[in-house]
């Protein structure tokens, strides 16, 4: 069963990478079975801008960009009330445009 994602809800996803140096922002990192570099995840903390459907959301990333997944993607996952405390800064707030564009839809 999907998640029941809401406008607003601040969500967490996490986008495979692949890279000869993993950052520091790295998770899960694995040596590519050639050994030229390695695959990794990157948590991305987004938010729920609009929800197209059950089974589909489009969220906005902190420059602005919108994004539709699936709201069954085993990568995205709401954030925990910790994560929201912590990783504040990082989640981008929705404006006005975002909500008007959301009634309009």
């Amino acid at each position: 069963m999907a998640n029941q994602f809401k406008v607003g809800d601040s969500v967490i996803c996490f986008v495979s990478k692949f890279s000869l140096l993993p950052g520091p922002r790295a998770q899960h990192v694995y040596a590519v079975p050639s050994g030229d570099g390695y695959s990794y995840e990157v948590p991305k903390f987004w938010t729920v801008a609009e929800v197209r459907s059950p089974e589909k959301v489009r969220v906005i990333t902190r420059r602005g960009k919108y994004h539709d997944l699936s709201a069954s993607d085993p990568r995205l996952r709401r954030a925990r009330w910790w994560e929201k405390l912590i990783f504040r800064k990082r989640f981008p707030m929705l404006n006005s445009a975002d909500e008007l564009r959301q009634s309009k839809s």
